[in-house]
């Protein structure tokens, strides 16, 4: 009889799995692996064996609870066939290609990523990556400033990281691939899922011209928990990352502070005052977390700081409040 531990008996075997059936960013199943590794985790999260020392008895005994329903043999052997069938890449922690960047979340680092398309954007520099995000009921100001943000700085040779959301991800997506530069995804299901659904032409465009990227299986529909967790990904894929527009409790305050919490800087970008649009902005100008942008030489200063220079204002090390870090919402 298959079962889900005889399916993990290497290491990308186990993270395949484990990826496949938990949910992203558990710090728990990431303590786990780092003290057991991660084909002992598989075993322990199927209900049996004792809990490393290491690991509170209590919290491990919830996370098994929570966890060992979900560990089904067919989910894990449906998302390879899908991966297979799609042309999906699996890249797994050491793998020639996985984006060390993602190392810096510690615990919390996804365990494995699906990903379609120029798997070189995730080795460049750290530098070299840029996030650009925002709100989705974006107005044409915000629409414009971020295609120009993102067309000035593709041309400078900086790969746009964006969430594939409408309004401001959007707009740095279309800028990029319009001036014929590189742009990557992080989508929030599986990459047979593209969400939204009106972006589908927009992100198949980024899959076939850039990089495709989620952290779940083939199948995994967006729901609420995974837009935040996938907000911790864009904010450590690049080397800083860009609010341009954003009500004052916008999911993309989460991606600044999930930055900010990583020693990434964070800009933002001004807007007029009577705009409700750029409330979440004006709050992280305002409280210090975010440095002023009005244009990519402004972004390029965060990117490159000057030797012994620590770059425009670094985010704060806790970003944000812990109550805003709480309520912010999905893109």
């Amino acid at each position: 009889m298959v079962t889900i531990t005889s399916l993990s008996t290497d290491e990308r075997a186990a993270r395949v799995a484990l990826a496949a059936t938990l949910e992203p960013d558990d710090a728990v199943t990431g303590r786990l692996i780092a003290a057991v590794g991660v084909a002992e985790t598989v075993r322990l999260a199927t209900g049996t064996g004792a809990f490393p020392k290491k690991v509170d008895a209590v919290e491990a005994g919830l996370w098994r609870h929570k966890v060992a329903p979900r560990m089904d043999v067919h989910a894990v052997t449906q998302a390879l066939l899908e991966s297979d069938r799609l042309g999906l890449r699996i890249l797994i922690p050491g793998d020639s290609d996985w984006p060390t960047a993602l190392n810096d979340l510690g615990e919390r680092a996804p365990t494995a990523l699906w990903v379609r398309g120029a798997t070189s954007f995730l080795t460049a520099p750290l530098s070299d990556r840029v996030t650009i995000t925002g709100a989705r009921a974006a107005t044409s100001y915000g629409e414009h400033v971020a295609g120009e943000l993102a067309s000035d700085l593709t041309h400078a040779e900086r790969v746009i990281v964006a969430g594939g959301a409408y309004g401001i991800d959007a707009a740095a997506h279309r800028a990029a691939l319009a001036a014929g530069g590189q742009t990557l995804a992080v989508m929030v299901g599986g990459l047979d899922r593209l969400y939204p659904s009106g972006n589908r032409a927009l992100l198949e465009r980024v899959g076939d011209l850039g990089l495709l990227a989620s952290e779940m299986p083939p199948g995994s529909a967006p729901t609420k928990w995974r837009f935040l967790a996938r907000n911790r990904i864009l904010g450590a894929l690049s080397g800083a990352t860009v609010i341009v527009e954003a009500g004052y409790r916008s999911g993309s305050l989460n991606v600044a502070a999930r930055a900010a919490q990583l020693g990434r800087p964070v800009g933002a970008v001004p807007g007029p005052v009577t705009s409700v649009s750029s409330a979440g902005t004006h709050r992280l100008l305002r409280e210090g977390i975010a440095s002023l942008i009005t244009d990519a030489i402004d972004v390029t200063a965060l990117l490159d700081p000057p030797a012994g220079v620590s770059g425009k204002a670094l985010a704060r090390e806790s970003a944000i409040t812990p109550s805003a870090h709480r309520e912010g919402r999905a893109l």
